[in-house]
C-alpha cells in the first residue's frame, strides 16, 4: 500500500511538472501588428518566453512563413535552410543564430516594400517549447518634418508619407490653427508634405500632426528668434483608423514610440 502511494505521489509530481513547463514557455511576440517604414529594415517579433538557460542550437528549428507566398526563412540543425524560399524574400530575410540560440526567432527583414505586406507566421521549436505565433505586417512611409521661420511664417516639410496623410497646426491651448498645406506624389506614390502657418509669434510653441490611417506624427515646434527647435514623436496604430478620427480617441488606441530630434 505504501509502495503504491508513492507511485502516485511520484505520478502527480510528474504531470505537475510537464503542466508547469508547458505553462510557463510559450511563443509570443512584443508586437503582432507592426507597422513598417518602406525602404527601411523592419525587425519582427517572435521569441520564447520565460526560457530560463541557453538552448544548443542545433536543438532549435525556426520557420517563417507568409500567408498565400511560403517560405519566408528557416533555421534548422544549426544552420539556415532556405530550400524552397520565396524569391521576394531572397538575400533580404534572416535570423541571428545567438539570439536564435536563446529562444529570440525575431526575423530582420531589410529594405521594406509595399508588397511584403500581409500574415507572417512565426513557428518555433526546442527543448523548452513548440509553438507558433502570427504577426500582421502592415506598410507605410513616414519621416519627421522640418521647420523654417521667417517674417512670422513658420513652413514645416515632411518628404515621405504613405498614405497621403491630413495636417492639423494647434497652439499650446489645444486651438486648431489655420495654415496651408500642400502636397506632391512622386512615381511611386510617396508624398511629400509642405504646411505653411503665417501667424507664427516669436517665443511660442505649437504642434504639427501628421497623420494618416497608421502612423501619427506629433511634432512640438517652438520659434526662438529665426530659429525653430522641434521634437518628433511618432504613434503607430494597433488597427485601422481613419484620418479626422478624434484625436483622443485615436491616441488611445495607439502603440507610442518615440524619437528625439
Amino acid at each position: 500500500m505504501l509502495i503504491l502511494i508513492v507511485v502516485f505521489a511520484a505520478l502527480i509530481i510528474l504531470i505537475l511538472a510537464l503542466t508547469f513547463s508547458k505553462s510557463t514557455s510559450k511563443v509570443t511576440s512584443s508586437n503582432t501588428k507592426p507597422v513598417a517604414n518602406l525602404g527601411e529594415d523592419e525587425l519582427l517579433s517572435c521569441f520564447v518566453s520565460s526560457q530560463s538557460q541557453q538552448t544548443r542550437l542545433g536543438d532549435v528549428s525556426v520557420t517563417w512563413e507568409k500567408k498565400d507566398l511560403g517560405l519566408v526563412y528557416q533555421y534548422s540543425n544549426g544552420a539556415p535552410a532556405l530550400a524552397g524560399q520565396a524569391s521576394q524574400f531572397t538575400g533580404r530575410a534572416q535570423v541571428f543564430p545567438v539570439a536564435v540560440a536563446t529562444g529570440n526567432a525575431s526575423l530582420l527583414l531589410r529594405n521594406v516594400r509595399g508588397g511584403d505586406e500581409g500574415e507572417y507566421t512565426c513557428s518555433v521549436s526546442s527543448s523548452a517549447a513548440r509553438g507558433s505565433i502570427i504577426i500582421q505586417l502592415r506598410t507605410a512611409a513616414f519621416s519627421a518634418p522640418t521647420f523654417k521661420f521667417s517674417n512670422g511664417t513658420l513652413t514645416g516639410e515632411a518628404s515621405r508619407w504613405f498614405p497621403k496623410p491630413s495636417v492639423t497646426w494647434l497652439n499650446q491651448t489645444g486651438d486648431i490653427l489655420s495654415a496651408n498645406t500642400s502636397f506632391t506624389e512622386n512615381s511611386e506614390g510617396i508624398v511629400g508634405v509642405v504646411s505653411v502657418f503665417e501667424s507664427a509669434q516669436v517665443s511660442e510653441t505649437y504642434s504639427c500632426r501628421i497623420q494618416n490611417s497608421l502612423v501619427l506624427a506629433e511634432t512640438e515646434t517652438r520659434v526662438t528668434g529665426t530659429d525653430v527647435s522641434a521634437s518628433t514623436y511618432f504613434i503607430f496604430s494597433s488597427a485601422a483608423i481613419p484620418v479626422g478620427s478624434n484625436y483622443v480617441n485615436v491616441l488611445i488606441s495607439f502603440l507610442s514610440v518615440c524619437y528625439g530630434f
